[in-house]
């Protein structure tokens, strides 16, 4: 009689594991790199295969604030883009609000108007926001439900008309009925970028921006034009992206633009995406999120 096989134990996940997984998000879009990557660092196909979930996304988690939360009322909606672009988007209210809110635009990773990214958009309105989820995905006909596709769509996006397409976003949450014309934004990772992008081209039009693990305006000579007050939140183990924060700080202060930056020490890139277990930081995230709120309370009210 031979022996039942072990039960595979899945390894701890590492900085390694990590730092191949946003690797390939980022940067490589090889699934068959990462996958050799983590064997290699896991011991076996096996456990790599065990250990994945744990660091990507998973779009069955449950949400935080759920989309029949009675608090809120919500919307699927479209504006008009850049050129022939029609964007669409998910917009949502407080239900118990005043006749005219502040407005938040939500900034999704690369990963496209993912369920996460409407989960934060609601979480924004129960805040007291009104809140617009554009999907930048729109002009190549909007977010595919596969991830790895999303990523490749976001690579094959026109810089200069996914920043117009932003534009257009805030102009439509400054035309709307219920908008008291100040208007902040939050993205994350490639939206946090984005916001960043975005700060320099609204110029007043944008009144306050978080950009979480984003990356940085690849010319800093622009930041001069920033107008919006600046919540920088950052990951202490996020090379790639921190590379650019030395440059984008010391442009700040020389532009004299009012920002200010928390980095949280020992977290990973994605730390507020509760999605991603091995990523994901409760305490911190929720610490982050308290941040932002309150930032945009202050500088929005």
């Amino acid at each position: 009689m031979t022996d039942p096989t072990p039960p595979i134990t899945t390894p701890s996940v590492t900085q390694a594991m990590i730092d191949a997984y946003d690797d390939y998000t980022h940067v490589s879009l090889d699934r068959r790199s990462l996958m050799a990557r983590l064997t290699a660092l896991a011991g076996s196909s096996a456990a790599a295969y065990a250990v994945l979930p744990l660091i990507e996304a998973n779009p069955a988690h449950a949400a935080i604030v759920e989309h029949d939360d009675p608090r809120i009322d919500h919307v699927d909606t479209f504006w008009k883009g850049a050129g022939d672009t029609e964007m669409r988007g998910y917009f949502v209210l407080p239900k118990d609000a005043p006749a005219e809110v502040p407005m938040v635009m939500v900034i999704h990773e690369n990963r496209g108007l993912t369920q996460h990214i409407r989960d934060v958009a609601r979480r924004v309105a129960v805040a007291g926001f009104g809140a617009l989820a554009p999907d930048f995905l729109s002009p190549l006909c909007g977010t595919p439900t596969d991830e790895d596709q999303a990523r490749e769509l976001i690579g094959k996006l026109d810089r200069e008309e996914t920043i117009a397409n932003g534009l257009r976003s805030i102009a439509f949450l400054d035309r709307h009925k219920r908008s008291t014309g100040k208007i902040g934004a939050v993205g994350f990772c490639w939206g946090g970028g984005m916001v960043n992008a975005l700060a320099i081209a609204a110029g007043s039009k944008l009144q306050a921006a978080v950009p979480y693990y984003g990356p940085v305006p690849g010319d800093l000579s622009n930041v001069r034009k920033i107008r919006a007050k600046m919540l920088l939140q950052y990951a202490g183990n996020d090379e790639r992206i921190n590379a650019g924060l030395p440059a984008y700080k010391k442009a700040l202060t020389k532009a004299r633009v009012d920002w200010a930056l928390h980095m949280y020490q020992e977290q990973q890139h994605a730390f507020h995406n509760d999605t991603s277990p091995a990523r994901y930081n409760k305490l911190v995230a929720e610490q982050s999120w308290r941040r932002t709120i309150d930032f945009f309370k202050k500088h929005l009210d």
